[in-house]
């Protein structure tokens, strides 16, 4: 395993190395939430974390990974960045500084 993988159990309990991204102040894995839940939990989430602080947020392909980083946008957060992330996708978001 390199030093830019870590292990993380799977939905069968099994160890899949994934790739692991630059760091986050909050982790929130939402593989397997559908719309408009995964946008609702990432909100709350943000809600609860200080301003400027950033959120990795992990998303399955489709409607998620299309609806999540507009949504949390049009909420005034910024999206620093969206990369494949093993079977997913992970974006990064700075939560607003307005609060």
């Amino acid at each position: 395993m390199d030093s830019m993988t870590k292990r993380t159990a799977g939905r069968d309990g099994s160890a899949s190395p994934e790739p692991e991204g630059p760091g986050a102040d909050v982790e929130l894995d939402l593989r397997g939430v559908i719309c408009p839940y995964n946008f609702v939990k990432t909100k709350l989430k943000l809600e609860t974390m200080e301003p400027g602080q950033t959120l990795a947020v992990i998303l399955d392909d489709g409607d998620p990974i299309h609806n999540v980083p507009r949504s949390v946008s049009d909420d005034g957060h910024t999206v620093l960045r969206q990369e494949r992330w093993a079977e997913a996708f992970r974006v990064l978001i700075r939560r607003r500084t307005d609060f």
